[in-house]
């Protein structure tokens, strides 16, 4: 309902309606729609971008591991119901109250556990990296790259335009080459 209709334009009667269930159901679990608005983005990426992506000590190649976190961020970001929820929150009407609450739902969750993975990482020998959430960011905004833009705007793109797989392995290689462990006498 909120891609759909938008935050302000969703009730909690509509919401209850959509569930099947009263009013006070949905108040008794959320509190409010501000609440039911920041679990449900919550829900969705932890959903399409789960917590087992970013635990440092599974077994696999680094590069692996980034290929997965890049292909379910991109993935997610470019699916149909994150490029609405991005149009509203960019929309002059939406206030700062539902913009923080959806950052730190959804975009804040992200930033850390990736910081978080970057730095475990690191401390393996496996990367070179002094700010992890700076690093974090620039991998993230890699793989949104060009696509993404064209996306929020509306703008029609090819399908290999679209291929996450290519997309996302270019930007994780161009990362692991930015950040790879320097030898004693490089650095």
């Amino acid at each position: 309902l909120f891609i759909e209709q938008g935050y302000s334009g969703v009730s909690m009667d509509s919401i209850a309606a959509q569930a099947g269930v009263s009013k006070l159901t949905v108040y008794s679990h959320f509190g409010d729609k501000e609440t039911l608005f920041s679990q449900a983005v919550q829900s969705k990426c932890i959903e399409m971008l789960p917590d087992a992506l970013f635990v440092a000590d599974a077994e696999g190649p680094l590069r692996d591991q980034l290929l997965g976190i890049g292909v379910a961020f991109f993935e997610l970001i470019t699916s149909d119901a994150a490029l609405s929820i991005q149009r509203v929150m960019m929309a002059p009407e939406t206030d700062a109250r539902l913009r923080e609450l959806f950052w730190q739902a959804g975009p804040l969750r992200t930033c850390e556990a990736l910081a978080e993975f970057l730095r475990s990482r690191t401390a393996r020998g496996e990367l070179q990296i002094d700010d992890f959430a700076q690093a974090g960011q620039q991998f993230l905004t890699l793989v949104k790259g060009e696509v993404h833009m064209h996306m929020m705007c509306g703008m029609p793109l090819s399908p290999a335009e679209t291929d996450a797989t290519t997309h996302v392995a270019a930007s994780v290689d161009f990362f692991l080459r930015a950040y790879a462990p320097r030898g004693a006498g490089n650095d």
